[in-house]
């Protein structure tokens, strides 16, 4: 048993009772909110959220109960507060991938590898060794010789003849002071940005076809070109004028 000290049946109270208050404060920011971004609503909001998620632990800890809320998360930007004209962006992106076709992308690779057989690569064991002798029978392999060859957006438009199945994927675009020095940051590449700095975000995932089905035909307007909160946008940063694949949808979000 944990040493630790447990919460008492008092402090379960108290947490009920700061959740009341949060309540209370939320509804009247609401009354008297001056627009629909009002920071009032904001911070009212995000101490309610708080407030409630301390009071469900403490319940659970005490008394094995939850409540029946769910706060959402907040995945939205800050406010942009780099500079107003940026001399230089830094563009991140993210693919996630399933390996669903093994053997289809080992064929791929070996095709590749038999093109060119002097292509080196490691093999699962760390060991140098000639792509075309190992390619087709290691995914390990396979993969550092077909993202060696193609583009990554190459590889995205083609992901189906690779064996690859999409993930969720997304690209920030953000303002940076000046170019770095050649080599600075490749150490590091993937270091979490500033969000403050980031300038606009696109996000692709399938999550989002299953947002548009809770909410019906009714999130459209009468043509139906047109999604909600940028829901179903073109993303001409990220693949042209390819819509996004089948059973995902695009969300852009703005700093």
């Amino acid at each position: 048993m944990s040493d630790a000290a447990q919460p008492t049946a008092a402090e379960v109270r108290a947490a009920a009772e700061a959740v009341k208050a949060a309540l209370d404060r939320h509804l009247e920011a609401v009354e008297r909110r001056s627009g629909e971004d009002d920071p009032a609503v904001y911070a009212a909001f995000n101490e309610l959220a708080a407030t409630a998620e301390a009071y469900d632990e403490l319940l659970y800890d005490v008394y094995d109960e939850v409540t029946p809320f769910e706060i959402p998360g907040d995945d939205s930007l800050p406010a942009y507060a780099g500079p107003e004209e940026p001399s230089a962006l830094s563009v991140l992106i993210r693919r996630d991938y399933a390996v669903a076709e093994p053997q289809r992308l080992l064929a791929q690779a070996q095709r590749v590898a038999d093109l060119d057989p002097d292509v080196d690569v490691e093999a699962d064991a760390g060991a140098p060794g000639t792509a075309a002798g190992i390619v087709g029978s290691s995914v390990h392999a396979a993969v550092t010789v077909l993202f060696g060859e193609y583009e990554p957006d190459e590889i995205a438009s083609r992901h189906k003849e690779f064996g690859l199945e999409e993930g969720d994927s997304t690209l920030w675009v953000a303002a940076a002071d000046g170019l770095a020095e050649p080599g600075d940051w490749l150490s590091e590449p993937f270091e979490q940005p500033e969000a403050q700095r980031v300038i606009c975000r696109f996000d692709v995932s399938a999550v989002f076809d299953e947002e548009l089905d809770d909410l019906g035909d009714d999130a459209f307007d009468d043509e139906g070109d047109e999604g909600i909160d940028g829901i179903d946008e073109g993303i001409e940063e990220d693949g042209g004028d390819e819509e996004p694949a089948s059973g995902t949808r695009a969300r852009q979000g703005k700093g």
